[in-house]
């Protein structure tokens, strides 16, 4: 699976971005989507991940109630709702597909990474 992310930009505080990541390959229907996150100077942090059939999600302790992943397999993309943006939300933002179908949150545990959309959220 390719993977190509978009949707990125510059917001202030409390305002909303949605993400999209574009996969290409027919297994995109089968396997888990997942958005990892990467600050200047730390780790890539696991973000949420949704089941293959769009069924089933699991978010970070940090974007629990403020973003929702989906998914449409008839476009072969993932989207990632961001509401309530934080500055510490700002981050380089990254789509990746996982291994299995299954809820999956270790970067290990992807296959597939998409090039990152930058996101910036002013204070």
């Amino acid at each position: 699976v390719q993977l190509q992310a978009s949707g990125g930009g510059l917001v202030q505080a409390g305002d909303s971005l949605r993400l999209s990541c574009a996969a290409s390959g027919r297994t995109f229907s089968s396997v888990a989507m997942a958005w990892f996150r990467q600050a200047p100077g730390k780790e890539r942090e696991f973000v949420a991940v949704i089941n293959w059939d769009g069924s089933s999600t699991y978010y970070a302790d940090s974007v629990k109630g403020r973003f929702t992943i989906s998914r449409d397999n008839a476009k072969n993309t993932v989207y990632l709702q961001m509401n309530s943006l934080r500055p510490e939300d700002t981050a380089v933002y990254y789509c990746a597909a996982g291994r299995i179908k299954w809820l999956v949150t270790r970067t290990s545990d992807m296959d597939s990474w998409g090039k990152g959309t930058q996101v910036t959220v002013s204070s």
